[in-house]
């Protein structure tokens, strides 16, 4: 099986300590002062730091389109059965054309498990010790991956009209093909919305515990996820490939791009370290274990 390793950005923390010693000798009786350090607890240093200025707009103005235009693609008018009838496979260019499958209701109520599996992850924020106290903080950035899904999928659906792939089978009923849900399958919807959620929680997770091994369970959980409920939306006759690809990828860089362009400098990344040297010359020497 090819591993496929995935390099993520990080900035260097350093820590600076001085120590002294006095080797010089003393005399009997000299009392030698013994200095106790001054040790303080350091706070945790954020994750995450927000930008109100920019986060607030881009967040409010994703979730009140998203609102809206939910309301609009799913009650679509529907199509007149003579337009219907008329569709013809070979309208569809030749990539998209070998999904074209009747609709299968089986497939597409599995299709909703990871659906509604993936929305209420921020929940498992709680139980991290590290996470829940920035609960309020994490929830809101939450937020605005999925504002962010939600504005790019409904406005595509909103404005464009694409029959979905069982819209073209002869072997779904008539009267289903003729719905105006039919008209939208640019783009996977489910796709991208379950990639956001997931991919957001397993970036989250890996930057507040970059050095976990665990953090590859939630990626290895959110590319299975993902990966179902693409192929179900797909076999289901719902989406076309090109619109399976196009909700996997801009969901996926939604979910793992707003955590990480909101990650605080200075943050410590433990395959990079800086070593003084001494000898002839003095120096830092900067290594980095791949």
């Amino acid at each position: 099986m090819k591993k496929v390793y995935v390099v993520v950005p990080a900035f260097l923390f350093v820590f600076a300590s001085v120590c002294a010693q006095n080797d010089s000798a003393s005399l009997p009786g000299d009392t030698i002062p013994i200095m106790q350090p001054d040790i303080k607890k350091e706070k945790p240093r954020e994750v995450y730091k927000l930008n109100p200025g920019v986060d607030i707009p881009v967040t409010a103005t994703g979730t009140i389109w998203s609102l809206y235009a939910f309301t609009k693609i799913y009650s679509k008018d529907p199509s007149n059965s003579e337009t219907i009838s008329a569709l013809k496979k070979t309208d569809v260019n030749g990539f998209d054309r070998w999904a074209i499958r009747p609709y299968s209701k089986k497939l597409d109520d599995i299709s909703y498990i990871p659906f509604y599996g993936s929305m209420p992850l921020p929940i498992l924020f709680l139980f991290d010790n590290r996470m829940r106290k920035d609960i309020a903080k994490l929830s809101f950035l939450y937020l605005e991956a999925m504002s962010i899904t939600g504005l790019l999928y409904t406005g595509s659906t909103y404005f464009t009209n694409r029959y979905r792939p069982y819209v073209y089978s002869e072997e779904t009923p008539l009267d289903y093909r003729t719905r105006g849900g039919g008209k939208n399958s640019f783009y996977a919807g489910h796709v991208a919305l379950v990639a956001t959620s997931t991919f957001f929680m397993a970036q989250v997770y890996a930057d507040y515990h970059p050095e976990s091994k665990f953090k590859w369970v939630f990626y290895g959980i959110a590319t299975a996820a993902t990966g179902a409920t693409a192929w179900w939306r797909l076999r289901g006759g719902q989406h076309f490939p090109s619109d399976i690809i196009l909700g996997l990828t801009q969901g996926t860089l939604t979910g793992l791009l707003v955590p990480k362009l909101h990650k605080t400098r200075l943050i410590k990344n433990p395959n990079l370290s800086i070593i003084p040297f001494t000898g002839q010359t003095h120096g830092l020497a900067v290594r980095y274990k791949l």
